[in-house]
Protein backbone atom coordinates (compact mmCIF):
# COMPACT_ATOMS: atom_id res chain seq x y z
CA UNK A 1 0.00 0.00 0.00
CA UNK A 2 1.08 3.57 -0.59
CA UNK A 3 0.45 6.56 1.64
CA UNK A 4 -0.54 10.17 1.18
CA UNK A 5 -1.18 12.94 3.68
CA UNK A 6 -4.53 14.74 3.81
CA UNK A 7 -5.33 17.33 6.49
CA UNK A 8 -2.33 16.10 8.47
CA UNK A 9 -3.82 12.58 8.53
CA UNK A 10 -1.81 9.82 6.90
CA UNK A 11 -3.92 7.86 4.43
CA UNK A 12 -2.99 4.27 3.62
CA UNK A 13 -3.95 2.42 0.43
CA UNK A 14 -3.17 -1.03 -0.91
CA UNK A 15 0.16 -1.64 -2.59
CA UNK A 16 0.07 -3.99 -5.57
CA UNK A 17 3.21 -5.75 -4.38
CA UNK A 18 1.53 -6.57 -1.05
CA UNK A 19 -1.43 -8.13 -2.84
CA UNK A 20 0.89 -10.17 -5.07
CA UNK A 21 2.90 -11.31 -2.04
CA UNK A 22 -0.32 -12.51 -0.39
CA UNK A 23 -1.14 -14.57 -3.48
CA UNK A 24 2.37 -15.99 -3.71
CA UNK A 25 2.35 -17.44 -0.19
CA UNK A 26 -0.97 -19.32 -0.45
CA UNK A 27 -0.38 -22.90 0.74
CA UNK A 28 2.88 -22.11 2.57
CA UNK A 29 2.66 -22.90 6.29
CA UNK A 30 4.76 -21.43 9.04
CA UNK A 31 4.98 -21.95 12.78
CA UNK A 32 3.20 -19.43 15.00
CA UNK A 33 6.06 -17.92 16.96
CA UNK A 34 4.02 -15.39 18.95
CA UNK A 35 2.00 -16.60 21.91
CA UNK A 36 -1.55 -15.61 22.66
CA UNK A 37 -2.39 -14.12 26.04
CA UNK A 38 -2.31 -17.60 27.60
CA UNK A 39 -0.21 -20.66 26.75
CA UNK A 40 -1.35 -23.44 29.11
CA UNK A 41 -4.86 -24.66 29.86
CA UNK A 42 -5.10 -24.16 33.60
CA UNK A 43 -8.50 -24.39 35.33
CA UNK A 44 -8.47 -20.62 35.83
CA UNK A 45 -7.73 -19.91 32.15
CA UNK A 46 -10.52 -22.22 30.96
CA UNK A 47 -13.00 -20.72 33.41
CA UNK A 48 -12.03 -17.12 32.61
CA UNK A 49 -12.31 -17.64 28.87
CA UNK A 50 -15.73 -19.31 29.04
CA UNK A 51 -17.10 -16.62 31.33
CA UNK A 52 -15.66 -13.86 29.10
CA UNK A 53 -18.42 -14.53 26.55
CA UNK A 54 -21.11 -15.36 29.12
CA UNK A 55 -20.85 -19.16 29.39
CA UNK A 56 -20.94 -20.76 32.84
CA UNK A 57 -21.10 -24.38 31.62
CA UNK A 58 -19.41 -26.37 34.45
CA UNK A 59 -17.75 -28.62 31.87
CA UNK A 60 -15.59 -25.57 31.04
CA UNK A 61 -15.60 -23.64 34.33
CA UNK A 62 -15.46 -26.24 37.13
CA UNK A 63 -12.26 -28.26 37.56
CA UNK A 64 -14.13 -31.02 39.44
CA UNK A 65 -17.29 -31.37 37.35
CA UNK A 66 -15.65 -32.91 34.27
CA UNK A 67 -14.21 -35.84 36.27
CA UNK A 68 -17.64 -37.50 36.18
CA UNK A 69 -18.21 -36.98 32.44
CA UNK A 70 -17.03 -39.06 29.48
CA UNK A 71 -14.04 -36.69 29.19
CA UNK A 72 -12.78 -37.43 32.69
CA UNK A 73 -11.59 -33.85 33.22
CA UNK A 74 -12.40 -30.20 32.77
CA UNK A 75 -12.09 -29.38 29.06
CA UNK A 76 -11.68 -26.15 27.12
CA UNK A 77 -14.52 -24.24 25.44
CA UNK A 78 -14.56 -24.80 21.65
CA UNK A 79 -13.05 -21.42 20.70
CA UNK A 80 -10.16 -21.54 23.20
CA UNK A 81 -7.61 -21.15 20.38
CA UNK A 82 -8.32 -17.40 20.16
CA UNK A 83 -6.99 -16.90 23.69
CA UNK A 84 -4.52 -19.74 24.25
CA UNK A 85 -1.55 -20.63 22.03
CA UNK A 86 2.08 -21.16 23.04
CA UNK A 87 4.82 -19.83 20.76
CA UNK A 88 6.83 -22.32 18.71
CA UNK A 89 10.55 -22.09 18.10
CA UNK A 90 11.24 -22.29 14.36
CA UNK A 91 13.89 -21.58 11.77
CA UNK A 92 13.91 -18.07 10.36
CA UNK A 93 11.29 -17.69 7.68
CA UNK A 94 12.56 -16.88 4.17
CA UNK A 95 11.80 -13.27 3.26
CA UNK A 96 9.71 -14.31 0.28
CA UNK A 97 7.43 -16.35 2.56
CA UNK A 98 6.65 -13.53 4.99
CA UNK A 99 3.13 -12.19 5.23
CA UNK A 100 2.67 -8.70 3.68
CA UNK A 101 2.39 -5.99 6.32
CA UNK A 102 -0.73 -4.24 4.94
CA UNK A 103 0.24 -1.22 7.05
CA UNK A 104 -2.70 1.00 7.98
CA UNK A 105 -5.28 -1.30 6.38
CA UNK A 106 -8.37 -2.16 8.42
CA UNK A 107 -9.24 -5.86 8.89
CA UNK A 108 -12.67 -7.36 9.56
CA UNK A 109 -13.39 -11.01 10.38
CA UNK A 110 -16.20 -12.02 8.01
CA UNK A 111 -16.65 -15.67 8.92
CA UNK A 112 -14.98 -18.88 10.04
CA UNK A 113 -15.09 -22.61 9.44
CA UNK A 114 -13.76 -24.68 12.33
CA UNK A 115 -13.26 -28.44 12.57
CA UNK A 116 -12.73 -29.99 16.01
CA UNK A 117 -10.96 -33.33 16.48
CA UNK A 118 -10.37 -33.78 20.20
CA UNK A 119 -10.70 -31.84 23.46
CA UNK A 120 -8.05 -29.61 24.96
CA UNK A 121 -7.69 -30.77 28.56
CA UNK A 122 -6.68 -29.00 31.72
CA UNK A 123 -2.87 -28.89 31.71
CA UNK A 124 -2.52 -29.11 27.92
CA UNK A 125 -0.47 -26.72 25.82
CA UNK A 126 -1.70 -25.55 22.43
CA UNK A 127 0.65 -24.81 19.51
CA UNK A 128 -0.25 -23.60 16.05
CA UNK A 129 0.90 -23.21 12.49
CA UNK A 130 -0.84 -21.12 9.88
CA UNK A 131 -0.85 -19.90 6.31
CA UNK A 132 -2.94 -18.23 3.63
CA UNK A 133 -5.56 -20.57 2.17
CA UNK A 134 -7.07 -18.24 -0.45
CA UNK A 135 -6.70 -14.61 -1.62
CA UNK A 136 -9.07 -12.62 -3.84
CA UNK A 137 -9.86 -8.97 -4.64
CA UNK A 138 -13.43 -7.73 -4.34
CA UNK A 139 -15.22 -4.42 -4.76
CA UNK A 140 -17.08 -3.61 -1.54
CA UNK A 141 -20.10 -1.34 -1.17
CA UNK A 142 -18.75 -0.26 2.21
CA UNK A 143 -15.09 0.29 1.50
CA UNK A 144 -14.32 0.17 -2.21
CA UNK A 145 -11.57 -2.25 -3.18
CA UNK A 146 -11.16 -4.98 -0.60
CA UNK A 147 -8.84 -7.92 -0.28
CA UNK A 148 -10.49 -11.14 0.90
CA UNK A 149 -7.97 -13.39 2.63
CA UNK A 150 -8.81 -16.81 4.07
CA UNK A 151 -6.25 -17.86 6.67
CA UNK A 152 -5.90 -21.43 7.93
CA UNK A 153 -4.84 -22.12 11.52
CA UNK A 154 -3.90 -25.65 12.61
CA UNK A 155 -3.89 -26.05 16.39
CA UNK A 156 -2.17 -29.02 18.07
CA UNK A 157 -1.21 -30.06 21.58
CA UNK A 158 2.12 -30.93 23.18
CA UNK A 159 1.84 -34.46 21.72
CA UNK A 160 1.49 -33.06 18.17
CA UNK A 161 -2.16 -34.19 18.09
CA UNK A 162 -4.37 -31.84 16.08
CA UNK A 163 -7.07 -30.36 18.29
CA UNK A 164 -8.78 -28.16 15.70
CA UNK A 165 -8.37 -26.57 12.29
CA UNK A 166 -9.85 -23.14 11.68
CA UNK A 167 -10.23 -21.19 8.46
CA UNK A 168 -10.84 -17.48 9.03
CA UNK A 169 -12.26 -15.26 6.29
CA UNK A 170 -10.89 -11.71 6.69
CA UNK A 171 -11.72 -8.58 4.71
CA UNK A 172 -8.96 -5.98 4.36
CA UNK A 173 -10.21 -2.47 3.56
CA UNK A 174 -8.83 1.06 3.22
CA UNK A 175 -10.00 3.04 6.24
CA UNK A 176 -10.47 6.35 4.40
CA UNK A 177 -12.78 4.70 1.82
CA UNK A 178 -15.19 3.38 4.45
CA UNK A 179 -15.40 6.87 5.93
CA UNK A 180 -16.17 8.53 2.59
CA UNK A 181 -18.99 6.16 1.61
CA UNK A 182 -21.15 6.79 4.72
CA UNK A 183 -23.08 3.55 4.18
CA UNK A 184 -24.11 3.23 7.83
CA UNK A 185 -25.03 6.83 8.65
CA UNK A 186 -28.75 5.99 8.94
CA UNK A 187 -28.28 3.38 11.70
CA UNK A 188 -29.30 4.64 15.13
CA UNK A 189 -27.88 3.14 18.33
CA UNK A 190 -30.40 0.93 20.14
CA UNK A 191 -32.20 2.11 23.27
CA UNK A 192 -34.36 0.07 25.63
CA UNK A 193 -37.33 0.53 27.93
CA UNK A 194 -37.45 -1.27 31.29
CA UNK A 195 -40.08 -3.57 29.77
CA UNK A 196 -37.75 -4.56 26.93
CA UNK A 197 -34.92 -5.30 29.36
CA UNK A 198 -37.36 -7.44 31.38
CA UNK A 199 -38.22 -9.38 28.21
CA UNK A 200 -34.55 -10.13 27.63
CA UNK A 201 -34.09 -11.08 31.27
CA UNK A 202 -36.87 -13.64 30.87
CA UNK A 203 -34.96 -15.29 28.01
CA UNK A 204 -31.82 -15.42 30.14
CA UNK A 205 -33.81 -16.91 33.01
CA UNK A 206 -35.27 -19.63 30.75
CA UNK A 207 -31.99 -20.58 29.03
CA UNK A 208 -31.57 -24.37 28.97
CA UNK A 209 -28.26 -26.20 29.17
CA UNK A 210 -28.56 -29.91 28.40
CA UNK A 211 -25.60 -30.82 30.60
CA UNK A 212 -25.52 -34.36 32.00
CA UNK A 213 -28.93 -35.25 30.50
CA UNK A 214 -27.59 -37.18 27.50
CA UNK A 215 -29.08 -36.27 24.12
CA UNK A 216 -29.09 -39.46 22.05
CA UNK A 217 -28.96 -39.47 18.25
CA UNK A 218 -32.03 -41.73 18.06
CA UNK A 219 -34.14 -39.16 19.92
CA UNK A 220 -33.40 -36.31 17.50
CA UNK A 221 -35.70 -35.66 14.54
CA UNK A 222 -35.34 -33.40 11.49
CA UNK A 223 -37.22 -30.19 12.22
CA UNK A 224 -36.51 -30.20 15.96
CA UNK A 225 -36.13 -26.73 17.45
CA UNK A 226 -32.81 -25.88 19.11
CA UNK A 227 -34.33 -23.55 21.67
CA UNK A 228 -33.70 -19.85 22.34
CA UNK A 229 -30.69 -18.03 23.75
CA UNK A 230 -30.08 -14.29 24.17
CA UNK A 231 -26.90 -12.19 24.14
CA UNK A 232 -26.80 -8.48 24.83
CA UNK A 233 -27.44 -5.62 24.86
CA UNK A 234 -23.78 -5.29 23.88
CA UNK A 235 -21.83 -2.89 26.11
CA UNK A 236 -18.28 -1.61 26.37
CA UNK A 237 -18.03 -3.69 29.53
CA UNK A 238 -18.72 -6.80 27.43
CA UNK A 239 -15.69 -5.95 25.29
CA UNK A 240 -13.51 -5.39 28.37
CA UNK A 241 -14.61 -8.73 29.87
CA UNK A 242 -13.98 -10.54 26.56
CA UNK A 243 -10.44 -9.20 26.51
CA UNK A 244 -9.96 -10.19 30.15
CA UNK A 245 -10.67 -13.77 29.09
CA UNK A 246 -7.65 -13.65 26.81
CA UNK A 247 -8.85 -12.57 23.36
CA UNK A 248 -7.34 -9.83 21.22
CA UNK A 249 -3.66 -9.75 22.16
CA UNK A 250 -1.90 -11.42 19.21
CA UNK A 251 -0.42 -10.26 16.96
CA UNK A 252 -0.97 -6.60 17.89
CA UNK A 253 -0.30 -6.92 21.63
CA UNK A 254 -2.18 -3.91 22.99
CA UNK A 255 -0.43 -2.85 26.18
CA UNK A 256 0.26 0.13 28.41
CA UNK A 257 3.01 2.51 29.53
CA UNK A 258 6.54 1.79 28.33
CA UNK A 259 5.34 -1.44 26.74
CA UNK A 260 2.94 0.57 24.58
CA UNK A 261 5.79 2.87 23.59
CA UNK A 262 7.88 -0.13 22.52
CA UNK A 263 4.91 -1.57 20.65
CA UNK A 264 4.53 1.71 18.73
CA UNK A 265 8.10 1.34 17.54
CA UNK A 266 7.22 -2.13 16.26
CA UNK A 267 3.88 -1.38 14.52
CA UNK A 268 3.54 2.39 14.36
CA UNK A 269 0.74 2.34 11.75
CA UNK A 270 -1.46 0.44 14.20
CA UNK A 271 -1.45 3.46 16.52
CA UNK A 272 -3.75 6.29 15.42
CA UNK A 273 -3.98 9.56 17.42
CA UNK A 274 -7.25 10.01 19.27
CA UNK A 275 -9.12 13.31 19.64
CA UNK A 276 -6.60 14.34 22.31
CA UNK A 277 -3.65 13.67 20.03
CA UNK A 278 -2.63 10.53 21.91
CA UNK A 279 -1.48 7.54 19.83
CA UNK A 280 -3.86 4.67 20.54
CA UNK A 281 -4.51 1.27 18.97
CA UNK A 282 -6.76 1.01 15.90
CA UNK A 283 -8.27 -1.94 17.77
CA UNK A 284 -10.11 0.60 19.92
CA UNK A 285 -12.77 0.68 17.22
CA UNK A 286 -14.36 -2.07 19.35
CA UNK A 287 -14.79 0.19 22.39
CA UNK A 288 -14.19 3.79 21.27
CA UNK A 289 -17.43 4.99 19.67
CA UNK A 290 -15.93 8.31 18.55
CA UNK A 291 -13.16 6.57 16.66
CA UNK A 292 -15.67 4.19 15.03
CA UNK A 293 -17.66 7.19 13.82
CA UNK A 294 -14.50 8.75 12.41
CA UNK A 295 -14.20 5.91 9.88
CA UNK A 296 -17.85 5.86 8.84
CA UNK A 297 -19.59 3.64 11.42
CA UNK A 298 -22.39 4.72 13.76
CA UNK A 299 -20.62 3.41 16.89
CA UNK A 300 -18.29 0.68 18.12
CA UNK A 301 -18.98 -2.97 17.33
CA UNK A 302 -18.02 -6.42 18.57
CA UNK A 303 -15.45 -8.92 17.31
CA UNK A 304 -16.61 -11.56 14.85
CA UNK A 305 -14.89 -14.10 17.09
CA UNK A 306 -17.14 -13.04 19.97
CA UNK A 307 -20.18 -14.08 17.97
CA UNK A 308 -18.44 -17.35 17.07
CA UNK A 309 -18.11 -17.94 20.82
CA UNK A 310 -21.83 -17.20 21.21
CA UNK A 311 -22.69 -19.62 18.41
CA UNK A 312 -20.65 -22.43 19.98
CA UNK A 313 -22.25 -21.60 23.34
CA UNK A 314 -25.66 -22.15 21.73
CA UNK A 315 -24.47 -25.50 20.36
CA UNK A 316 -22.88 -26.82 23.55
CA UNK A 317 -26.04 -25.92 25.47
CA UNK A 318 -28.02 -28.13 23.06
CA UNK A 319 -25.70 -31.16 22.63
CA UNK A 320 -24.95 -31.65 26.33
CA UNK A 321 -21.85 -32.99 28.06
CA UNK A 322 -21.64 -36.14 25.93
CA UNK A 323 -21.97 -34.49 22.52
CA UNK A 324 -19.23 -33.10 20.31
CA UNK A 325 -19.18 -30.25 17.77
CA UNK A 326 -17.54 -31.71 14.69
CA UNK A 327 -17.61 -28.66 12.45
CA UNK A 328 -19.17 -25.18 12.36
CA UNK A 329 -19.26 -22.55 9.61
CA UNK A 330 -20.35 -19.00 10.37
CA UNK A 331 -20.76 -15.74 8.49
CA UNK A 332 -20.58 -12.23 9.92
CA UNK A 333 -22.99 -10.45 7.58
CA UNK A 334 -23.75 -7.36 9.65
CA UNK A 335 -22.04 -5.40 12.39
CA UNK A 336 -23.10 -5.97 15.99
CA UNK A 337 -23.02 -2.48 17.49
CA UNK A 338 -22.92 -1.32 21.08
CA UNK A 339 -26.49 -1.58 22.33
CA UNK A 340 -27.46 -4.39 19.96
CA UNK A 341 -29.17 -7.53 21.23
CA UNK A 342 -29.14 -10.97 19.64
CA UNK A 343 -31.53 -13.89 19.87
CA UNK A 344 -30.19 -17.28 18.80
CA UNK A 345 -32.50 -19.84 17.22
CA UNK A 346 -32.06 -22.89 15.00
CA UNK A 347 -33.31 -26.26 13.89
CA UNK A 348 -32.23 -29.77 12.95
CA UNK A 349 -31.95 -30.15 9.16
CA UNK A 350 -30.51 -33.65 8.83
CA UNK A 351 -29.17 -36.76 10.56
CA UNK A 352 -26.95 -39.56 9.29
CA UNK A 353 -24.44 -42.23 10.20
CA UNK A 354 -20.86 -42.12 8.90
CA UNK A 355 -18.81 -45.11 10.03
CA UNK A 356 -18.97 -45.10 13.83
CA UNK A 357 -20.18 -41.47 14.01
CA UNK A 358 -23.85 -40.61 14.57
CA UNK A 359 -24.19 -37.12 13.13
CA UNK A 360 -26.79 -34.37 13.20
CA UNK A 361 -26.77 -31.37 10.84
CA UNK A 362 -27.96 -28.03 12.20
CA UNK A 363 -28.80 -24.59 10.86
CA UNK A 364 -28.91 -21.69 13.34
CA UNK A 365 -28.45 -17.96 13.53
CA UNK A 366 -28.21 -14.82 15.62
CA UNK A 367 -30.86 -12.20 14.88
CA UNK A 368 -30.52 -8.61 16.10
CA UNK A 369 -33.25 -6.40 17.54
CA UNK A 370 -33.46 -4.85 14.03
CA UNK A 371 -34.65 -8.21 12.71
CA UNK A 372 -31.37 -8.71 10.80
CA UNK A 373 -29.67 -12.10 10.78
CA UNK A 374 -26.12 -10.93 11.45
CA UNK A 375 -24.45 -14.32 11.93
CA UNK A 376 -26.00 -17.32 10.13
CA UNK A 377 -24.26 -20.62 10.77
CA UNK A 378 -24.34 -24.33 10.05
CA UNK A 379 -22.87 -27.16 12.09
CA UNK A 380 -22.51 -30.91 12.27
CA UNK A 381 -22.45 -32.49 15.72
CA UNK A 382 -21.65 -36.02 16.83
CA UNK A 383 -24.06 -37.42 19.41
CA UNK A 384 -24.04 -40.59 21.49
CA UNK A 385 -26.05 -43.49 20.11
CA UNK A 386 -28.04 -45.82 22.32
CA UNK A 387 -26.22 -48.64 20.51
CA UNK A 388 -22.62 -47.43 20.99
CA UNK A 389 -22.91 -45.16 24.03
CA UNK A 390 -20.33 -42.50 23.14
CA UNK A 391 -20.11 -39.80 20.47
CA UNK A 392 -17.21 -40.82 18.22
CA UNK A 393 -14.58 -38.29 17.10
CA UNK A 394 -12.95 -37.89 13.68
CA UNK A 395 -9.33 -38.44 12.72
CA UNK A 396 -7.59 -35.24 11.49
CA UNK A 397 -6.02 -35.04 7.99
CA UNK A 398 -2.82 -37.07 7.84
CA UNK A 399 -0.86 -34.46 5.83
CA UNK A 400 -1.57 -31.67 8.32
CA UNK A 401 -0.81 -34.00 11.24
CA UNK A 402 2.58 -34.77 9.70
CA UNK A 403 3.39 -31.05 9.54
CA UNK A 404 2.47 -30.69 13.24
CA UNK A 405 4.85 -33.53 14.11
CA UNK A 406 7.66 -31.92 12.10
CA UNK A 407 7.14 -28.50 13.64
CA UNK A 408 7.02 -29.78 17.21
CA UNK A 409 10.14 -31.87 16.57
CA UNK A 410 12.01 -28.82 15.26
CA UNK A 411 10.76 -26.79 18.22
CA UNK A 412 12.31 -29.37 20.57
CA UNK A 413 15.60 -29.37 18.68
CA UNK A 414 15.89 -25.59 18.80
CA UNK A 415 14.94 -25.50 22.47
CA UNK A 416 17.63 -28.09 23.26
CA UNK A 417 20.18 -26.07 21.29
CA UNK A 418 19.29 -22.96 23.28
CA UNK A 419 19.73 -24.80 26.56
CA UNK A 420 23.08 -26.22 25.48
CA UNK A 421 24.27 -22.80 24.42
Amino acid sequence: MSTETTDKTEVYTFKDEDIQRARDIVGIYHAVTQREQFSRASPDVLRAFARSYGDDNPLFTDEDYGVNTRWGSQIAPPMINIALTKDLLADKMPKEHRRPAFRGIHVFVSGTTTDWYQPLYEGDTLYSYEGFHNVEIKESEFAGRSLIVTRIHVEFNQRAEIVQIQKVLTIHTERHESKKRKKYDAIEPATYTPEEIAELDAIYEAEVRRGADTRYWEDVQVGDDLGLMAKGPLTTTDMVVFHSGGYGFAPYTPCTGRLAYKNRQRIGAFYIPNEQGIPDVAQRIHWDAEYARSIGLPTSYDYGMMRDCWLTHFLTNWIGDDGWIETMSSQMRKFNYLGDTHRFTGEVVGKRIEGDRYLVDLEFRGTSQRGEVTCPATATVSLPSRETGLAALRTPPADLSAIAVQMLKRHGELRAAQRNA
